[in-house]
């Protein structure tokens, strides 16, 4: 299996690290030929509007459709997130979106920067106890739209969910030494 991680913009280093960690083959990809030939892709956190540019510049926004409607699995954490939405509340008017997942988001829910925080949460579909969640200005998951699993909440808000071979996530898992999230990610691609 080969998986790509968009290397526009934000924390895509850290998703390859974590990959090679679980003997995947995985590569930054920048160009639509490198997305069509990755078998799952990631979407990483950083600053959506930015990486949604870079996206729309370089011609990459089609060819993540085109993977994600083709049934390979997508993953998108934080900005990736608010990517994969349908709906961004109270987004710029120029942010570019791939109107794939049918959740509606909001950006920066938690606050700002000095408010980011790490928690625990249970995690559905993933055994062993809960997972360490990193929150840096996080998104949430205001309403989930029919199809729409919801994974994990936190204080009554959603912060994980599922559709398909869509995987959405507000938090960063690749900042911890917890590989369970991106296994489960991968096995999206047995299903």
């Amino acid at each position: 299996m080969r998986v790509g991680v968009l290397a526009v913009q934000g924390a895509s280093r850290e998703h390859l690290e974590t990959l090679r960690k679980l003997n995947v083959e995985a590569m930054g990809v920048r160009t639509p030929q490198e997305i069509t030939a990755s078998d799952a892709l990631i979407l990483p956190g950083g600053e959506s509007t930015t990486i949604g540019k870079l996206m729309v510049r370089y011609g990459l926004l089609a060819s993540v459709r085109v993977h994600a409607q083709a049934g390979k699995p997508l993953l998108g954490t934080c900005a990736g997130m608010i990517l994969m939405a349908k709906t961004v509340q109270a987004s710029a008017k120029d942010q570019p979106k791939l109107d794939l997942m049918d959740i509606a988001v909001e950006r920066n829910a938690f606050g700002r920067q000095v408010d980011s925080f790490e928690t625990d949460l249970e995690f559905k579909g993933v055994n062993s106890g809960p997972v360490r969640a990193v929150f840096i200005r996080a998104p949430i998951i205001h309403s989930v739209g029919e199809g729409v699993e919801v994974l994990a909440v936190y204080r009554d808000r959603i912060v994980a969910a599922r559709q398909g071979n869509l995987l959405a996530l507000a938090f960063h898992p690749e900042l911890t030494q917890d590989l369970r999230i991106h296994r489960y990610f991968l096995s999206l691609s047995l299903a």
